[in-house]
């Protein structure tokens, strides 16, 4: 007894379509060239070998050679997947060769058919391959015939008891559907163009009869090794019931001031001017779950690994030991590289696979520049905020804001509502020095210090000190004091 269910030979596909293709239909994967449809189509036919299914490729743009160059290129092996190539020989292209009577398209849609199925017929192959249908379409001439001939193909293998992938390169009229509505299932490919850095690609599943699958666009990428698909994350699937605990920053005074410290499972802000601490504060949090024993992974946006631990190292903040034992994973973001699924997928890979306690974003403005065309940026955050509270995971943002000096200073994007706790960081001018000083803005999970403190940094450490009771307007950044200090 077959499986209902087929495997494309993709983790992350197979996550979308919720186990792979149904069994013995026939699907249309479409999108404009480059975009990694015979990549795909390959790892399909592969995934079967290794199950034991017989498969074919028909080529009917590309060479056999070309076929063999793309899979050698991910380090496969195809010998074990027969592939028919139909590209015209050097004989075809001779005028000798050439019909006179009747049209060409009639006798070599005829004659092409004809010879792909006796090759099916002659293989018995349980996955097909073809690629790709521009071919067929040019051959047909009308609309009419090429859609006959489809219908034609899908009777014949629907006896056959095997999986079709038909693979069109968009190169038709876009507003032609007559292929997505004879099909069992339609997967897009797209490749979307960024004015600097590596392009985007996504993916989506415009239908699957009589099976469930994962909505919407999910990013993938084209690896050495095939293509790699980033599920959309939903994060309604994943309700672990899971107790909350409070994390120590391993400072006393910043404990005390979040009423305790943050708790397991939330969220939390820090937000102020560039300089004024945030990274310092974030790193601490992250080393000082690796002192526990915890994972922590500190994902930098706008600095290098190695400036960071420099920085930490002349605070007291030691991260060779953390970062030798796998305690603690700094992973620098190259902006240019960026694709929103993959970094999401990196984060749940880390949380899933190794139990990351302590995730730390540095900072959302890196995260913003690196998708600048991203509308939707927000929704993801508070879908990726809402699958790692439910992990347990502690996750610190940082976000820098406009300005050096003042209370009216602006974000490029309020994410206040999504934190369930904000930090905010401030300058302020004192006996002709410039301070930094620190508050607790909100907390959903509890009690907190509605003090405002005095933040500073040397060679001892991170120091956070007394409640600055005797200015006010600390915040202006010019503050006022009532008396003396």
């Amino acid at each position: 007894m077959h499986n209902a269910q087929v495997s494309t030979g993709i983790a992350g596909l197979d996550d979308v379509l919720v186990g792979g293709f149904p069994r013995n239909h026939l699907f249309l994967v479409e999108g404009h060239p480059g975009t990694g449809k015979t990549t795909l189509a390959l790892q399909f036919l592969l995934a079967g070998h290794r199950q034991g299914e017989k498969g074919l490729y028909v080529t009917l743009s590309e060479s056999k050679n070309e076929i063999l160059e793309v899979g050698a290129s991910h380090g496969w092996q195809l010998d074990s997947i027969p592939i028919f190539e139909m590209t015209p020989s050097d004989e075809e292209l001779s005028p000798e060769e050439q019909y006179t009577v009747f049209h060409p398209s009639d006798v070599e849609l005829n004659d092409t058919i004809k010879l792909v199925l006796e090759q099916v017929s002659q293989a018995n192959p349980s996955r097909v391959v073809f690629d790709s249908l521009s071919e067929l379409r040019l051959l047909a001439r009308d609309a009419l015939r090429y859609r006959r001939q489809i219908l034609a193909l899908k009777r014949y293998f629907a006896g056959r008891r095997c999986t079709v992938l038909l693979l069109d390169d968009l190169t038709a009229d876009p507003s032609d559907l007559q292929l997505e509505s004879i099909a069992h299932g339609v997967i897009t490919m797209q490749r979307l163009e960024r004015e600097y850095g590596v392009n985007r690609r996504r993916l989506e599943v415009r239908k699957m009869r009589g099976a469930r699958f994962r909505e919407g666009y999910h990013d993938f990428s084209i690896e050495s090794g095939g293509v790699v698909v980033h599920p959309r994350l939903v994060a309604a699937e994943h309700r672990p019931d899971l107790a909350q605990e409070p994390i120590s920053s391993g400072l006393k005074e910043l404990d005390a001031l979040l009423g305790g410290g943050i708790d397991s499972g939330t969220s939390t802000l820090l937000m102020g001017p560039a300089g004024a601490g945030k990274s310092t504060i974030a790193i601490h949090y992250a080393a000082a779950a690796a002192e526990r024993g915890d994972l922590a992974c500190f994902f930098c946006f706008d600095e290098s690994v190695a400036t960071l631990a420099k920085r930490a190292k002349g605070l007291g903040i030691s991260m060779d030991e953390h970062l030798a034992s796998g305690r603690l994973v700094v992973q620098q973001i190259d902006p240019a590289e960026l694709a929103p699924g993959a970094f999401v997928a990196r984060i749940r890979e880390l949380v899933e696979e190794q139990n990351a306690k302590v995730v730390v974003i540095d900072s959302l403005n890196g995260l913003l520049n690196a998708m600048p065309d991203e509308r939707f940026l927000v929704i993801q955050l508070h879908e990726l905020l809402s699958f790692l509270g439910q992990q347990g995971v502690c996750t610190i943002l940082t976000l820098a804001q406009q300005g050096v000096i003042g209370s009216n200073m602006t974000s490029p994007l309020d994410l206040s509502y999504i934190a369930d706790a904000v930090v905010l960081f401030r300058y302020y001018e004192s006996a002709g020095r410039v301070k930094q000083a620190l508050s607790v803005m909100k907390k959903r999970t509890g009690p907190h210090e509605r003090s405002i403190r005095e933040l500073s940094f040397d060679s001892r450490g991170v120091q956070v000190g007394p409640a600055l009771e005797n200015f006010e307007g600390v915040l202006t950044g010019v503050p006022r004091q009532k008396g003396v200090r």
